[in-house]
This record gives structure tokens, sequence and C-alpha cells, in this order.
């Protein structure tokens, strides 16, 4: 696989997380049509399909998964959901009766269905957040981290709530446990290092930048806030960014 393919990955993978599934749908189907050997991509893009109504495209997707990897339980949990919604029961059956001679399908499908009503309470949050009502976006919030404790996105929304609403304790508390949970999940990071800066501690919030561009060279939220972290370290103009002109000399 080219470096092409791997950055249209990569960020294909980071709208994903955010749910900005607008943005992931093109650039997964980039990544689809030049190779097939990411069973997660198919599974990514038939929750895309589901989340839009197409049941029928969704199913196609979530094969193709399986087709790859016969063991995703994702994919056949995703799979069965579809066919439920495509009222094809029988189908359905099949599927969960496979995952129930694998073994262990049950913490599985908990797990499953505990994630589907964390996401909604966290798309309930994002309504209430859109009409400024931010109690309630957090409440939902905490919902949903109460049933998917170990989902770094979740934590991380829900820290930015509480930073918003002025509560900088709760919010490094929620960026900390989404660090923690997953260190890989480079969002956590970087508004762990957003919060740190806002309270003045550059050292701790430099340490996060850095951490954040080590992984994702290409992540320009990172570069541009250690631009500006490291201006204030040095105590001098933040570097890359224009400084006003000066006024011109009175005759």
């Amino acid at each position: 696989m080219d470096d092409h393919i791997k950055q249209l990955l990569l960020l294909a993978r980071e709208h994903y997380a955010k749910r900005e599934y607008d943005k992931a749908e093109p650039l997964l189907r980039q990544v689809a049509k030049h190779t097939d050997r990411f069973a997660d991509v198919f599974d990514m893009l038939g929750v895309i399909a589901h989340s839009s109504g197409d049941f029928v495209l969704a199913r196609d997707w979530f094969e193709r998964a399986l087709a790859l990897n016969p063991n995703y339980t994702e994919a056949q949990l995703n799979l069965m959901v579809t066919l439920n919604d495509l009222g094809d029961y029988d189908e359905a059956r099949k599927v969960y009766g496979y995952l129930r001679k694998r073994g262990g399908q049950r913490a599985a499908a908990d797990t499953f269905v505990k994630g589907r009503i964390a996401n909604m309470h966290a798309d309930l949050s994002q309504a209430y957040s859109d009409v400024g009502m931010q109690v309630e976006a957090i409440q939902e919030l905490e919902k949903a981290v109460a049933l998917c404790p170990s989902f770094p996105d979740l934590r991380t929304r829900l820290g930015v709530q509480y930073r918003d609403a002025g509560d900088p304790v709760r919010a490094m508390e929620q960026f900390e446990r989404a660090k923690q949970d997953n260190p890989e999940y480079l969002q956590a990071r970087l508004m762990l290092g957003v919060l740190h800066l806002s309270m003045g501690d550059h050292e701790p919030a430099e340490k996060e930048f850095s951490a954040v561009q080590a992984r994702d060279p290409e992540n320009t939220g990172a570069r541009m806030y250690l631009r500006i972290v490291r201006a204030q370290l040095a105590g001098g103009p933040v570097s890359g960014l224009a400084a006003p002109p000066a006024p011109a000399p009175k005759p």
C-alpha cells in the first residue's frame, strides 16, 4: 500500500472516530477502490450506510468485511442488526448462531448494544449543545460514558463540554482517563494540551502536543499549538505567524 493510500486511511479513520461520516465516506471509498486488505474499511462503510438508512448497502459492506475476516465480531454484530432492520430474521438468527458457536458472544453483543445506546446519548448531547442547552448536553454525555467508560471519544467529548462549562478539573479528569485508556487516541491528548495551554501550564501542554505530532506528523492542530506554546516558553513571538506591521514613521 503506497503512502497516499496510507494517508487517506489515516484521515478517514480520524473523521470516522469523530463521527464525521460525510468526510470519512469518500476517503474510505477511495481506499476500498485501491485495496481490499482492510476489513475495518468495509465495516466502517457499512456503519455509515446503516446510519443513513441504506440497509441494503450496509449489508453488502458488512458481508465484504466478513469475507476478509470471518471472525470479525463487530462486523458480525453489525450485520445481524442490519438483517433485523431489513426484516431478514432467519439470516440474522444464522449470524447469531455462528457467534454463539464461537463463544463469548453474549458479552460482545451486550457491549455492542451498549455502544449503540451510548452513541444515541452522544447524538442527543450534540443536539442539546447546538441549541445552547449545555447542562442537558453534559448530562447526556455523562450517560454515554457511564454505559461505555472505555470509549475515549465519548470521554473526550465530555471533557470538552466540562471545559466549555468552566470546569477545568473535571475536563482534565476526562482527558487524562481517555489518554490512559487509549494513548493512541490523539484527540484526547490534543484537547488535554489545549486545556494545559489555556491554564498557562506550558510544559505539560508542549509534552502533549509533541506526543501527538510524533504519532501524526501531519496533524495541523498539534503543529500550530506547538508553535504557540514554544513561543510562550521562549518569551518571544510565535514563529510562523505573521506579526502586525510596524506603524509608519510620522513625517
